[in-house]
């Protein structure tokens, strides 16, 4: 049995926007069974096409992490998502955790979850939830969030499989799932989503090396190409590590400003200074990512290219540019968590 984890971290000093040398595109390579990451410069946020052109029978999704706090920043976030919707349709969210604060009740749900996506919903984008330290296991049974009353589930669009990890508690029976589920995929494209960052430059909580030590062999053995988490309430890439992208995002409704760690090696870019989220584009063997703040502003964008890929690079749609838990072998059980957000 896998011991109880903890999450604790100091606050340190952090930078608003870091983007550590990178001029124009250039390729980071990669192991060579990995991606090479083709990033975009960093400066201040900029204003989002407003006409981008889709790329022809590609999987579109956003990405929200830490996001359900019901305050006006969140409804924020959520209108530039639906602005973003109205431009480029996307199919589904993934959601990275935290989804709802204070509680899970009716009320709860409606006000920070159902009002804010209500456009999105309406269009019928789906959401797709994984487990974060505020939320409740009664989250599972909620249609809504399409867990289908499970800690941790796959899913499956066109050459894309996602894997909604419960990172609360990493107990054996969940990698080994993990593992025959990873071996038994055939997709071009492997993505999985949990709540707390392998690696990650926030200063509040910072890389979950426990966590890494346990799930990282079985991303890289099986070929995960790209990571999103949240729990740090910062948007940040990460550096690519071992053939994975690695992404955290967990400040589409919370935000802990100025927390990035400015001297952090890890960082390829980040935003510390607003509220953000994400947009993806996959298509053949090229993924593209946006990071969009509530002003929509764009902050980070870029793409994802395969090392060895079976067809052209598609063309981009957008402009390039713990204290409190405890677990048993049937599942986590939580306590609430007032304090390490």
């Amino acid at each position: 049995m896998f011991m109880l984890r903890t999450f604790c971290r100091n606050v340190l000093g952090a930078a608003a926007i870091i983007a550590c040398g990178v001029t124009g595109f250039h390729a980071l390579q990669s192991v060579p069974t990995g991606p090479t990451t083709a990033i975009a410069s960093v400066q201040s946020p900029r204003p989002v096409a407003t006409q981008p052109t889709a790329a022809i029978g590609s999987v579109r999704f956003a990405v929200i992490g830490d996001s359900g706090t019901g305050d006006t920043e969140q409804y924020d976030v959520a209108a530039a998502m639906a602005a973003s919707h109205g431009r480029l349709p996307f199919e589904l969210v993934i959601m990275l955790g935290d989804n709802v604060y204070g509680g899970w009740n009716r009320k709860a749900v409606i006000s920070k979850f159902e009002l804010p996506y209500k456009p999105l919903l309406d269009a019928g984008v789906q959401f797709y939830a994984s487990l974060g330290n505020h939320d409740a296991s009664a989250e599972r049974s909620y249609g809504g969030f399409h867990m289908d009353e499970q800690r941790y589930y796959t899913f499956t669009r066109s050459n894309v499989d996602f894997f909604a990890l419960d990172s609360n508690y990493m107990d054996r029976s969940q990698l080994t799932w993990l593992e025959r589920t990873l071996q038994a995929s055939r997709a071009t494209w492997k993505i999985a989503f949990f709540h707390h960052p392998l690696y990650s430059s926030g200063g509040r909580h910072g890389s979950e090396k426990d966590l890494r030590g346990a799930l990282e062999p079985l991303l890289i053995r099986y070929g995960v190409q790209v990571v999103f988490s949240g729990h740090d309430h910062v948007y940040e890439r990460v550096k690519p590590q071992r053939g994975i992208t690695y992404f955290v995002c967990g400040s589409s409704g919370e935000l802990r400003r100025g927390n990035l760690d400015k001297r952090s090696a890890l960082t390829a870019a980040g935003f510390d200074l607003d509220r953000a989220f994400m947009l993806i584009d996959v298509a053949d063997d090229t993924l593209h990512f946006q990071a969009i703040s509530r002003t929509n502003a764009l902050v980070d964008s870029g793409r994802i290219t395969l090392a060895a890929p079976a067809s052209p690079a598609a063309s981009s749609p957008w402009q390039e540019s713990p204290h409190g838990l405890r677990g048993t072998e049937n599942g986590p059980q939580r306590h609430r968590d007032t304090e390490n957000h």
